[in-house]
């Protein structure tokens, strides 16, 4: 276990208290531990975060990744010593982050207005489904339902069939990095006024934000965006294609990248024929000029195809799966997968701390501990004082 001292990353002097559970909140945590904050999680004494037991194949592996770098700690917060030993911590910190459903906070006497009362430097970073206002404030709100009411979900999959998921829980994700991202500028803000204050990210808005060109595209045509599967509309070439051995994506949309291609094919005369002269023109000819570039692929392997791309500077890449990124040289050179093993995991793996940054880079300093309450007597005792007697009663007690 690294000491403050030995973490590394430009938040070291920064002390965040995690509440909440699953994704949303604790991968803004993650984002900042990674950069070298003190990141103490708090979890509720029995079970804790029901993140512990999330995983595949039969190995719960997704709390190693989402706890990692942060010293745990128990509190039950439905409880009044519980909350006493939690407002203790915050007062002692920079942050506070959590993403329990609005109203929470408040009903256990932990608003941002009773938190900050003698704390005005403190920063409250609240992820919830919806938003601390407006009529759906109060409603549960998971990652599949914010990309549903935030739009993204009509968007994704075939045209002929329902909407999709990514695969991943990217509501959660995205509004984490967008808390994380509104926490840091907090910082600064408050380095230069001394002020704290509140930040409000939602699943629901988080999704809103990436969703492009969307709104205006409907506001001043009347145009609705609808699921196009592997494509983008009017954005051509830019597919997968088929080769002997499987699929290639190609994204040669621009015209002189779109040179580059049809020279590269051996078809250079495409680059002048009037259906592909333009962005505009490939856009309402993407079916037949696609047909052109399958017909090309399939006669190679996707190693060939790859070979010939790279060669030509059109951007283009294999559709990797996990087997592949662990075996792509590319993402050994940038250390973008560290080694990380465990007792209970000797092999395991995962990504690494990201971006990256050429004076201050963060580590993954190491993995989440199985252990609940981990660093009770560490923390408890380093920062409130509390003895190894109090805090066995409060273990006594149920309150940690």
């Amino acid at each position: 276990m690294s000491s403050t001292a030995e973490r590394k990353g430009p938040l070291t002097d920064v002390r965040v208290i995690e509440l909440g559970q699953i994704i949303a909140g604790p991968y803004c945590g993650q984002l900042l531990a990674d950069m070298g904050a003190d990141v103490i999680k708090v979890e509720e004494p029995v079970h804790g975060d029901p993140l512990r037991a999330w995983g595949r194949g039969g190995s719960p592996v997704a709390w190693p990744v989402a706890a990692r770098n942060k010293r745990l700690v128990t509190a039950d917060l439905r409880t009044p010593e519980g909350q006493s030993l939690v407002k203790r911590l915050v007062a002692k910190s920079d942050m506070l982050l959590e993403n329990f459903r609005p109203g929470t906070m408040e009903r256990w006497g932990m608003s941002y207005d009773e938190l900050s009362r003698d704390h005005e430097g403190l920063i409250m970073i609240r992820v919830s489904g919806y938003g601390q206002t407006g009529p759906y404030a109060g409603r549960a709100g998971y990652a599949a339902v914010g990309e549903a009411v935030g739009g993204m979900r009509h968007l994704c999959g075939e045209p002929d069939r329902p909407p999709s998921r990514t695969g991943l829980s990217i509501g959660d994700t995205l509004a984490a990095t967008f808390a994380c991202n509104a926490a840091l500028a907090a910082l600064h803000h408050r380095d230069r006024t001394g002020e704290g204050q509140v930040i409000d990210a939602s699943i629901v808005e988080s999704v809103l934000n990436v969703m492009e060109s969307a709104i205006p595209e409907y506001t001043v045509d009347g145009y609705v965006r609808e699921r196009s599967g592997a494509i983008l509309p009017s954005i051509s070439p830019s597919n997968l294609y088929p080769c002997k051995d499987g699929l290639y994506l190609i994204a040669a949309n621009q015209d002189s990248v779109f040179k580059r291609l049809v020279d590269a094919m051996g078809q250079p005369a495409l680059a002048a024929d009037e259906r592909f002269s333009s962005h505009a023109a490939r856009g309402e000819n993407m079916q037949a000029i696609d047909e052109i570039i399958s017909a090309w692929t399939r006669e190679r392997s996707v190693d060939e195809v790859d070979a010939i791309m790279q060669r030509a500077g059109v951007p283009a890449g294999r559709i990797n799966r996990v087997p592949d990124i662990l075996a792509d040289e590319h993402f050994a050179a940038r250390e973008a997968i560290v080694d990380t093993p465990t007792e209970e995991f000797p092999s395991l793996k995962m990504h690494g701390v990201f971006p990256r940054m050429s004076k201050t880079q963060g580590e993954v300093r190491w993995t989440g501990s199985w252990q609940l309450g981990a660093h009770n007597r560490e923390v408890y005792g380093e920062l409130l004082g509390l003895e190894d007697a109090e805090l066995d009663k409060l273990r006594r007690d149920g309150t940690i």
